[in-house]
């Protein structure tokens, strides 16, 4: 079925190919002019990008900027709903949706197959080790990142991504939402030293290109001060701004610093960061996001929320303002995970806030340019 209908976005991507060919090459090879006796300029990934973002009309846009996670372990009419009605750019799966290899594998696939977009859809998992891990039953659990970290030996980091993309990848997942990048002393983090805690995330991140799968650097700008679960409600980082680049944002920066944007994302934080921003926390401010991360800091990839359905946001905010208020602080992309109902709420105010010009058009090119860029990189490895 699948060799019979390939998605939209095969033939989207067939046909930017085919124009970009057409612009170079003429007859016996020779290269084609523009006009002038000059040849023409081949087609470069950017002006790809544009042409797909271009074809794209505002609901698909908004689209692009939620992922979302589906219930049951197959396609159903409610999942395709999302895809086809909304747009959705993304899906996370849980256990829920995970009961065998088989049965996963022909899940995303399907998802893909049927979600009838013109880019591939981002399909994640949580499979970070130790305690956080998906598919049991199916899948060998990574160490924890404390039992790597306690290893004194970087290289396993390294490894052991390696190899748990390389299973993710042959099930059809693109992203994983890991490694965990905060420092401190517990089983979800390499360890409490930033600076070794630093190389052990910078080695996970070559692990997941080596195999091409996109990664997340979480919870930015680092969680190992916090002392209530955000999944149950806000909580506050005391630290002052010099405290954290010394400690909390060293293995951030490295990675920032280090490898290419399309590869990763950046995962913000539900927490408070006074000494940053007084107001908000990190997921809905500006002043993190925008003015640090990417001004600060230098970073131009992809920025995602971390789940919005948390406590930490869901006891303060409507579901209808939480996308609006975090696309505008700089995210590209607003994680919901569980309800239906939440997920078309994101959805909709955030249409709503594009079509009244709350949210520039502007602004949201800038966002899916980045999600279109780093699909494509990765549909083509």
């Amino acid at each position: 079925m699948m060799q019979k209908n390939a998605g939209r976005f095969a033939l989207v991507l067939l046909a930017v190919l085919a124009m970009s060919a057409a612009f170079v090459v003429a007859g016996c090879g020779k290269a084609q002019s523009d006009g002038t006796g000059s040849p023409a300029k081949q087609q470069t990934l950017d002006d790809k990008v544009n042409a797909i973002v271009d074809s794209m009309t505002t609901t698909e846009k908004v689209g692009q900027m939620v992922m979302i996670g589906v219930q049951g372990t197959e396609v159903t009419d409610d999942s395709l709903y999302m895809l086809h009605q909304y747009h959705m750019g993304g899906v996370i799966l849980f256990d829920r949706n995970m009961e065998s290899a088989d049965q996963t594998k022909k899940l995303i696939a399907d998802l893909q197959e049927q979600a009838d977009q013109k880019v591939p859809l981002f399909i994640g998992v949580d499979e970070e080790g130790g305690q956080v891990v998906r598919g049991k039953s199916f899948l060998t659990p990574p160490p924890s990142e404390q039992e790597i970290g306690r290893s004194g030996e970087v290289t396993r980091a390294e490894e052991s991504a390696r190899q748990t993309a390389e299973k993710l990848k042959k099930l059809g997942f693109n992203v994983n939402f890991a490694p965990v990048a905060d420092v401190g002393d517990y089983a979800r983090s390499f360890g409490p030293d930033p600076e070794q805690t630093a190389k052990f995330v910078a080695a996970a991140a070559q692990g997941y290109e080596q195999e091409h799968v996109m990664y997340a650097l979480k919870h930015f700008p680092g969680i190992g001060r916090g002392t209530v679960d955000s999944h149950e409600d806000i909580s506050s980082i005391t630290a002052t701004k010099d405290e954290l680049m010394k400690r909390d944002l060293v293995p951030f920066r490295t990675v920032i610093d280090e490898r290419q944007p399309e590869d990763y994302f950046v995962l913000v934080s539900h927490l408070r960061y006074p000494a940053l921003d007084a107001e908000n926390p990190a997921s809905l401010s500006k002043a993190i996001q925008t003015d640090f991360l990417r001004g600060e800091l230098g970073y131009r990839g992809l920025i995602i929320t971390d789940d919005v359905e948390m406590g930490a946001l869901a006891k303060h905010y409507s579901f209808r303002e939480l996308g609006v208020k975090a696309v505008e602080a700089g995210s590209d992309i607003v994680l919901v995970c569980h309800e239906y109902p939440h997920e078309t709420d994101v959805y909709l105010g955030l249409l709503d806030a594009v079509q009244d010009g709350t949210i520039s058009m502007e602004r949201v090119n800038e966002s899916v340019r980045r999600i279109v860029k780093a699909k494509l990189v990765h549909a083509q490895s």
